[in-house]
């Protein structure tokens, strides 16, 4: 295979995982026929001491080939997805907003214990990996980085290790949730390739696989290469290939239910190709006669003639009527459902990974070594086609050809064919406001995402005065780059100026046979053309480290046995650079001659500037393995008790010094019964955005509760639920350069028990049950627009307002809406102002527990099972005085039980936060055949994007998958074939407000596959 690229990435990147199969099974069970002191050796994850058996105190997985195997994962995000202890997946393929303004194309995230991304380190063979260059909000709104799940090159795992407890003691920053070491295939001899096809049921999603691994000795044995390679084909999914995604429009999804025809469920924007228009408000109402074509304010728009309110037919069954574009009630079907025109909901992907290592050992005590690797991934993309931003409104000349209220003569001499007869119009026409279009005859947005890392390491290793000792530089980059349509603001109203019909025409209108679909008044191709432009978004990441490090397992004797050592120092440097298009970044502006706004040259845009920034960290640490008791001393209930003591302290360029604690231990009772636990503190530093971001817009849809508030009053709607007032919010958010580091504590205590009486020939059993909690503080947030919005609502019913909320002023259309509700009149949302900061602490604890049962007999075959369950107990956030000031309003009835107000408060069992994940596999092994089996139980959570009138929450599903697996080996030709089926009961994803939560679940139901592997 030729692979050109003008940069290597290495494939793996971005792994993180948790315990897939087992808890602490590599400490406990060794795999069938090898021997226990084998898997001591490569436990390395949790201690920098080599060789220690320190790991017995801490809560360490160990995930092999086998157990990868059986959860049937194409990629890193579906192996991610069956771990239970693993959370949302924020950062998903399945997450395409309408700007690049989030990580977009094959990503996927990393969020070890739900405690949000960030919070779990990732290592490749025992280094740190670069994370993924382009950010996403969290939960609390601000921009996160993760390692991408999406680079794992899941058939080059050779074991995943796994610290599930915090870890900055020994690792450093980001380790607060936990830690995993990803360690690939190596030392290989000979040549392995596999080749493997599977599609979803009853959709266009199939994915095509093709693997290779070889390697060489050479040097009598001293030396070898190995190398990688895996190359993915994927096929896109679009929406209309399943019926919950399929509209945008969810009522009917929700027939039966305590939600039926609740019109919040309508998620058709309310941006259309059905023109909203307003004239200068200062000219007052336009009339044709005595008929009025626009409100007082001067709003109109462009509906079907068979549509209530027509003030005046015009051509193609078409009308004009006064007023704002109503997309409620009656006119509800005005809204634009971009889903029905089959958007992408799993984009179309190219990826490539290589990996190679290789090492020579000098002499007996000297080794060479390094790794070279790359990933490559492209994605395409279907998306909803461009619509406008109420903060960004474009002026329409009295010039344009289409104009209704245009001059009477053109200024080339010629008559205006589309102004309208009989207006109160002046022969000049008049200038027009977009107020809110979508540009659907462009047709749907195409995406193309490019992903590019890669990493070069270079070291050497050794053993000198008893001392392993080893050192390393590494250097590794990722970039992306996200290539969109979309409409200059410049070459818009360009065209929109022309007297000619090749001017842009923004009142054609739509199908009116089916309002919410498809534009079929499209304008010319050459108007069509004129306005669009590409736009890209490239942002990159580096990460450029080099360290010391030695250990030495016997630094003295102690009647339990010798001290562990290790120490070590530690420099890197990390960048990142969010480099926006010229039409976005400030370089290339659009100041519109009839308003005079200065806007960015993007229609569906506000500027957001460039973002770089880099920072240094040096560091050092020590860690001790101290033995106390062994079982040589005879000691009655202590067998074994082992202690770790590690400390780390780190200095960072950017905001100062910190230094972190570690205390675990382990007491086996008896052999065979174990008791461990550990304290730590740790922190997670603040990401280059959050530092250096100057201004970051952000557009999300949001209820404007004022509104709300007033059509409720106004009895126009009976309760929350049932209103139509939102928006897309723009957010300016503001970076902080004097953001502390997010602060943690975890302690962690269990139970390892495995029973001795149980004779051999019985099997082995290992049960495992582990407590844990993390108390953070610091966690960086804002008050979010949402909230904003909440306050605002809350503030105007005693005559005052939220000054963050940047609103235009009232039009006589909104006055008329708030009049007889005694409320004083607010005008539309333009935007929303905030800034990153450092907010209240959060408190989450869980349970985790382990069963694993391994059992060989001569006539039956071998049997493995595992059964791994994560139980989140306690998941609170100490709401800001902010968020506690509108949950006591709320509670006092201030504001309707409907808003939902979010960043505090209980969040468990909340949007896909679920109390209880359990995963089962079974692998039976008879001769040559192997059959698996993998089951999957997520419980259920609340939907709180979806409130009655009670203020109770739609509830998501639990749901109960199984894959099942055939494997026969031609052991005479070295060749295995797999048959197998994820999901082979067919469950769809569980309902949820958006359709299906994608963070959580995939959106398609039972997946077939088939794969052959041949080893040459």
């Amino acid at each position: 295979m030729i692979i050109n690229h003008r940069k290597l990435v290495l494939a793996t990147t971005a792994l993180c995982a948790a315990s897939f199969a087992a808890h602490a099974w590599a400490q406990t069970t060794p795999p069938a026929g090898a021997e226990p002191t084998e898997i001591e050796a490569v436990v390395v994850v949790g201690s920098q001491i080599k060789g220690a058996k320190v790991n017995a105190a801490l809560p360490v997985t160990v995930v092999g080939e086998d157990q990868i195997g059986a959860s049937g994962a194409v990629s890193g995000d579906e192996l991610f997805r069956s771990i239970p202890q693993m959370g949302d997946v924020n950062f998903n393929a399945q997450y395409l907003p309408g700007t690049s303004n989030s990580a977009r194309g094959d990503v996927g995230s990393v969020n070890l214990r739900n405690l949000g991304i960030g919070n779990t380190l990732v290592l490749l063979n025992g280094r740190r990996v670069v994370t993924h260059p382009t950010s996403q909000a969290n939960d609390n709104l601000v921009p996160v980085l993760t390692y991408n799940t999406s680079a794992i090159p899941v058939s080059g795992l050779k074991r995943l290790e796994v610290l599930r407890d915090g870890a900055a003691a020994i690792y450093g920053a980001d380790a607060v949730a936990g830690v995993v070491n990803t360690v690939l295939r190596d030392d290989v001899e000979g040549l392995t390739t596999s080749a493997q096809y599977g599609f979803a049921e009853g959709t266009n999603l199939k994915e095509y696989n093709f693997n290779a691994f070889g390697g060489k000795n050479f040097a009598d044995g001293r030396g070898n290469v190995s190398v990688f390679v895996s190359y993915d084909q994927r096929t896109s999914m679009r929406s209309t290939d399943q019926d919950y995604t399929a509209s945008l429009d969810r009522r009917p999804l929700f027939a039966g239910t305590r939600f039926d025809s609740a019109a919040s469920l309508d998620g058709r924007s309310t941006t259309t190709p059905w023109a909203y228009v307003q004239t200068p408000q200062s000219f007052g109402t336009v009339r044709q006669g005595t008929t009025a074509l626009t409100s007082s304010a001067g709003y109109f728009h462009i509906q079907p003639s068979t549509f209530a309110g027509c003030q005046l037919n015009i051509s193609g069954g078409m009308c004009i009527d006064d007023g704002a574009l109503a997309t409620s009630a009656a006119d509800r079907d005005l809204r634009f459902n971009s889903a029905a025109l089959g958007t992408t909901v799993i984009p179309e992907l190219k990826r490539t990974n290589v990996f190679l290592t290789g090492h020579y050992d000098i002499s007996d005590d000297l080794t060479v070594f390094g790794e070279l690797g790359l990933y490559h991934a492209k994605t395409s993309a279907l998306q909803a086609p461009i619509a406008t931003l109420s903060s960004g409104v474009i002026s329409i000349p009295a010039s344009n050809y289409w104009n209704p209220f245009g001059p009477v003569t053109f200024a080339n001499g010629a008559t205006n064919p589309n102004r309208l007869p009989n207006l109160n119009v002046p022969a000049s026409g008049l200038s027009l406001t977009l107020r809110g279009y979508t540009f659907a005859d462009l047709g749907l947005t195409h995406v193309d995402v490019t992903n590019d890392q890669y990493r070069v390491l270079g070291g050497v290793r050794g053993r000198k005065f008893g001392f392993d000792w080893e050192s390393a530089l590494v250097y590794s980059e990722a970039t992306a780059d996200d290539i969109s349509d979309n409409i200059s603001n410049t070459k818009l109203y360009a065209q929109l100026a022309l007297s000619t019909p090749d001017a842009y025409n923004v009142f054609n209108g739509s199908d009116i046979n089916n309002p919410s679909g498809a534009d079929t008044t499209r304008n010319s191709e050459a108007a069509i053309d004129a306005i669009r432009v590409k736009i890209k978004r490239r942002t990159k990441s580096s990460l450029a480290s080099w360290d010391f490090k030695v250990s030495k397992p016997d630094l003295f004797s102690l009647p339990g046995g010798d001290v562990g050592v290790a120490s070590g120092v530690e420099v890197r440097r990390e960048t990142q650079l969010d480099d926006r298009d010229k039409r976005i970044d400030g370089t290339i502006t659009f100041t519109d001659p009839i308003s005079g706004a200065v806007l960015s040259d993007l229609i569906n845009s506000s500027m957001n500037p460039d973002t770089k920034g880099h920072r240094s960290v040096a560091s050092t640490y020590i860690e001790f393995a101290v033995p106390l008791v062994s079982p040589e001393m005879s000691i009655p209930l202590v067998h074994r008790l082992d202690l770790q003591l590690a400390g780390r302290y780190e200095h960072y360029s950017d905001f100062g010094n910190t230094a972190k604690p570690k205390v675990a231990g382990a007491w086996d009772l008896v052999d065979g019964f174990r008791i461990r636990g550990s304290w730590a503190k740790g922190f997670r530093a603040p990401n280059l955005e959050q530092i250096n971001a100057t201004v970051v817009s952000r557009s999300n849809t949001r209820t404007d509760y004022a509104f709300c508030e007033a059509d409720l009053r106004a009895k126009r709607i009976t309760a929350f639920s049932g209103c139509s007032r939102s928006l897309l919010t723009t957010a300016r958010r503001a970076g902080n350069p004097d953001l502390n580091p997010e602060e943690s504590e975890t302690i962690s205590y269990g139970v390892v028990l495995e029973p001795k009486f149980i004779p051999s020939e019985y099997g082995r059993l290992t049960f495992t049950v582990d407590y844990w909690k993390v108390k953070q503080k610091g966690l960086i947030g804002v008050f979010g627009e949402g909230n904003a919005l909440i306050l605002d609502y809350l503030l105007r019913q005693s005559g005052s307002s939220n000054p963050n909320v940047i609103r235009a002023a009232p039009t006589a259309d909104d006055q008329a809406a708030f009049a007889g509700t005694g409320l004083a009149a607010a005008g539309q949302v333009l935007y929303v102002n905030d800034k990153y900061t450092n907010l209240q602490p959060q408190d989450v604890e869980g349970l985790d527990l382990g069963l694993m049962y391994r059992l060989s007999t001569d006539k039956l075959g071998d049997f493995d099972l595992n059964v791994n369950a994560a139980h989140l107990i306690k998941y609170y956030q100490s709401p800001s005085p902010g968020i506690s000031e509108l949950l006591a309003a709320r509670n006092a009835g201030k504001i309707n039980a409907g808003t939902t107000i979010t960043g505090g408060g209980n969040l468990l069992q909340q949007n896909g936060k679920t109390d209880w994940k359990v995963s089962a596999a079974l692998t039976w092994r008879y001769k040559q055949l192997t059959v698996g089996g993998f089951t999957q139980y997520i419980g259920e959570y609340n939907d709180t994007a979806l409130i009655d009138s009670a203020g109770a929450p739609w509830v998501v599903d639990s749901q109960i998958t199984a894959n099942l697996y055939g494997e026969y080996d031609f052991a005479s030709a070295n060749t295995k074939l797999r048959l197998g089926v994820r999901n082979i009961t067919d469950k769809d994803p569980p309902l949820s407000s958006a359709g299906y939560d994608g963070t959580v679940y995939l959106p398609y139901a039972r997946y077939w596959y088939v794969s052959v592997k041949k080893t040459f």
